[in-house]
């Protein structure tokens, strides 16, 4: 957030570079973990969706106007935030490990 400026400029061949490596991530994330149950789990799998779909945006769309710099983009940095800190405690808290029964 710090370094918006750095989106000023958008070299197409480095944003379809990375919606490449962002739709293989989506991709490998839906084929590890494809669960649409009731928990907190189903973001994992929505991050992966979502992955995909960005990915491809950024295939397709090289040229696209990047994000600017106003209070909705930085909600958005914040939720990503957010959802950046929440899967890993979830993932790796005690009550969620299947081997700390063992």
């Amino acid at each position: 957030m710090i370094n918006f400026h750095i989106w000023a400029t958008n070299i197409p061949a480095v944003t379809a570079l990375n919606g490449i490596i962002l739709f293989f991530a989506g991709i490998s994330i839906i084929c590890i973990h494809n669960l649409c149950v009731r928990s907190w789990s189903v973001l994992v799998t929505l991050v992966g969706w979502f992955g995909i779909v960005g990915g491809l945006f950024r295939i397709f769309f090289p040229e696209a106007k990047q994000a600017s710099d106003n209070t909705g983009t930085y909600l958005v940095i914040f939720l990503l935030l957010v959802l950046g800190i929440f899967l890993p405690i979830n993932g790796y808290s005690r009550e969620n490990n299947a081997t700390a029964a063992h």
